[in-house]
């Protein structure tokens, strides 16, 4: 069970009537708090929780518009996400209570301070290097609408400026990050076809390929929903038109694929997790037709070669430089 759960549930006499827990792990406190409620942003998270726990987690990047007696923060990576999720949180809960539970290291006692904004807030628990936060809201704030809190910017690209939109909690939010510029110098000769963009975060390089490859049937595949939002966005202020889909990894893309395109994510929260592009360079051979292509952007230190040619086929490096390498490789 998650450490932060189980502070939590040093602490059951709390939360005895309905509860909101945001950004909750997959694992048995919804079991342990019969009348709580998941809200959920992780994809993979989320259908674990409705497997097992149907009808009890909702999943999108606003707060559920039903009422609760109170709700826990869990709190996520991204201070500007925490800012957010606070906000959206104490909006609903004039007069009652609101917790915030994370780890030292993820700084939890910096972002506890946010919550003097809502009424005074005490610590109710530290343990397992894991801190538990309690504010009553005395001062309920308006809410502030996600897309207010976007960042954009311009991308000078050769078939004119691109226009990105990132939202907090997106990775390399505001700025473009050196993997994705790299790749974005290598996008020649892509096959036609259906090509998709995983791990598509803002939406960088599935609106570039849709931009440069008009015919191409473009997909962009996200396990947060607040990067799909965002790609959404980006496609949307490009004047161009995709499928944006969100799902646990590889699992959730579509097949018979001409080509994979992917900066691959491998943090995540504060700890490093190489599995969802591990089971991507594993499965990819599933999702891509005969002669497919997979065009992979990496920090070079990431021994990647070797995987993509066992499971996929013979791998080049298409280029390297700052630190990052590009593999290409095709379905045999």
């Amino acid at each position: 069970m998650d450490i932060r759960s189980e502070i939590l549930l040093r602490q059951t006499e709390l939360f005895q009537g309905s509860l909101l827990l945001a950004g909750l792990s997959a694992d048995d406190l919804l079991g342990r708090l019969p009348a709580a409620r998941g809200w959920c942003w992780h994809a993979g998270d989320q259908a674990a929780l409705q497997a097992r726990f149907p009808g009890r987690s909702h999943f999108g990047v606003t707060a559920p518009d039903d009422a609760f007696d109170s709700a826990v923060l869990f709190l996520p990576k991204s201070k500007d996400l925490a800012q957010y999720l606070l906000n959206a949180l104490a909006s609903h809960l004039a007069g009652r209570e609101l917790y915030l539970v994370g780890e030292k290291r993820s700084g939890v006692e910096s972002v506890a301070k946010q919550l003097a904004a809502f009424g005074k807030p005490r610590k109710l628990d530290s343990a397992r290097h894991c801190q538990l936060w309690q504010v009553t809201v005395s001062n309920a704030p308006e809410p502030v609408a996600l897309e207010s809190l976007a960042q954009e910017y311009q991308l000078p690209l050769a078939e004119g400026p691109l226009t990105v939109i990132s939202l907090p909690g997106v990775f390399s939010h505001g700025r473009l990050d050196r993997g994705t510029a790299l790749l974005l110098q290598h996008l020649d000769h892509l096959p036609p076809g259906h090509l998709l963009d995983f791990g598509c975060g803002a939406g960088v390089l599935g609106a570039t390929v849709k931009r440069r490859y008009p015919d191409n049937q473009v997909t962009l595949l996200d396990v947060d929903a607040f990067a799909a939002a965002s790609s959404r966005l980006t496609l949307a202020a490009n004047g161009l038109e995709a499928e944006v889909l969100t799902g646990d990894g590889i699992d959730a893309a579509p097949g018979e694929l001409d080509g994979i395109l992917t900066n691959p994510p491998f943090h995540t929260g504060v700890h490093t997790d190489y599995q969802a592009t591990e089971n991507l360079l594993r499965k990819a051979r599933q999702h891509l037709r005969k002669g497919g292509e997979l065009r992979v952007v990496a920090n070079s230190f990431l021994r990647y070669q070797p995987l993509i040619e066992e499971h996929l086929g013979p791998c080049a490096i298409k280029a390297e430089g700052d630190g990052f390498r590009i593999y290409r490789a095709k379905r045999g």
